[in-house]
């Protein structure tokens, strides 16, 4: 078993949880009700989107919010966001001009940069170049596309989202990625055993395992399991928290803690900087994600990877330069293993 796998042992009392035996357990609780605001940046998603959508559709925990946020994609991403739409809404049509039956839209508008959008009672007549239209399914006001008008990056778009999110919960999905119907309830049923239980009643960072999936995201048979439990130190060198599995509580876990920054590898930045506030991040070792990676993917890249976790290491953790490069070894040596090593789960 590589270091992926393993995480400074819980204590015994964390031991008991499982995410089965708090199915009945979060179904009762006073929070049952409370919803989950899944946040997707897009941009240039059009062939993997409906899949991605299908999956949130699919989910066997019903009360969340869609929240896709299009930074300004230059394929037919909008247009095919909104023809799934469409199809959602039970209509045949896929032209959706602004006020249609299917989308109630929006303006919001922003000053040049504001961190935070506020609402505008103004029509967009496209004079504003920071304006925003959110357009919202008619018949099912969860599913709400967020249009931006300048093209920001990823870190930027989830943080337009989270400033439109309304649920006590937050997850994050990126635009070419499936989760399992199960995904959200099961690490709901988890957070609430945790919260339940004296040593990690505190808990409001919970992540999952994942599987690597090909070009259709089909699995491969690799994967990266989870330790139980991670703090900041340990997350230096295991980069095992990936963004489309985390799901975060902000009666615990403030919003602002969530704010991603405008650098390469935002969301470890983002993790390393909950982490290091003092909060720990709890694994639900069961593989309820698929990440699909493209031949043509970004993160596949693996001298940019290096340039971006050594920028990690020594701009956002503080580390200096020996200590940087142990923690750069660790993390090569643990990534290596967990892309040609099979995984049993």
């Amino acid at each position: 078993m590589s270091g992926e796998d393993t995480g400074k042992m819980m204590s015994d009392s964390e031991k008991n949880i499982t995410a089965t035996e708090g199915d009945a357990a979060f179904t009762a609780s006073p929070s049952a009700c409370a919803r989950v605001s899944i946040i997707v940046p897009v941009y240039n998603a059009e062939k993997y989107i409906e899949e991605t959508i299908q999956s949130v559709i699919a989910q066997t925990f019903t009360d969340w919010e869609l929240i896709l946020v299009d930074d300004v994609s230059t394929d037919g991403t909008r247009e095919k966001i909104r023809e799934i739409i469409a199809k959602y809404s039970g209509e045949q049509s896929t032209e959706l001009p602004e006020q249609s039956n299917h989308c109630a839209c929006l303006t919001y508008e922003r000053s040049a940069g504001a961190e935070e959008d506020s609402a505008s009672e103004e029509p967009d007549n496209g004079s504003k170049e920071d304006a925003t239209r959110e357009e919202i399914c008619s018949t099912d006001e969860r599913i709400r596309l967020i249009c931006k008008n300048r093209n920001e990056g990823a870190a930027s778009a989830r943080n337009t989202g989270l400033d439109a999110a309304k649920g006590r919960f937050i997850a994050f999905l990126d635009a070419d990625d499936i989760w399992k119907p199960e995904k959200l309830q099961r690490e709901l049923n988890y957070m609430s055993q945790l919260q339940n239980c004296a040593a990690s009643k505190d808990a409001g960072f919970v992540f999952c395992a994942y599987e690597f999936g090909d070009e259709k995201a089909v699995p491969t048979g690799r994967g990266v399991r989870v330790p139980d439990k991670i703090s900041f130190r340990q997350a230096l060198t295991r980069t095992v928290i990936f963004t489309s599995t985390v799901l975060f509580d902000t009666e615990r876990i403030p919003k602002d803690l969530l704010r991603m920054p405008s650098i390469g590898s935002e969301d470890t930045a983002t993790w390393w900087k909950i982490l290091k506030s003092g909060h720990k991040a709890y694994g639900l070792n069961e593989p309820l994600v698929i990440y699909r990676r493209p031949e043509a993917s970004l993160s596949s890249n693996k001298r940019k990877a290096v340039q971006r976790i050594w920028n990690l290491y020594r701009n956002v953790a503080g580390l200096s330069a020996i200590p940087g490069a142990f923690c750069l070894l660790g993390w090569a040596w643990r990534a290596t293993l967990r892309r040609v090593v099979p995984t049993r789960w």
